[in-house]
């Protein structure tokens, strides 16, 4: 008969869990990751997350500001012009 997975004891699924660390342990062992190295790369990719969104943010102001050399002086001139019309 198998045994529901939430119905098992408290203390089996703590056995469970700690083999289950140590076999994990052991190959992230023999592929050279610490726990060190996980916790510097999550904040690395914490901070390239953050880097990200501000030169998102460069980028569109970049755009803005080289369009708006354009599209500014020409909406004045032809405000400017409509205005005498009317």
């Amino acid at each position: 008969m198998e045994q529901n997975r939430f119905t098992r004891s408290p203390a089996a699924t703590a056995v469970q869990l700690v083999l289950w660390s140590i076999v994990v342990g052991v190959i992230l062992s023999a592929l050279g990751i610490t726990p060190f190295n996980i916790v510097d790369r999550i904040g690395l990719i914490i901070r390239n997350i953050y880097n990200l969104g501000f030169d998102a943010i460069h980028w569109a102001v970049q755009y803005f500001l080289l369009g708006a050399i354009i599209v500014v002086p020409i909406w004045l001139i032809s405000r400017f012009m409509g205005s005498r019309r009317g």
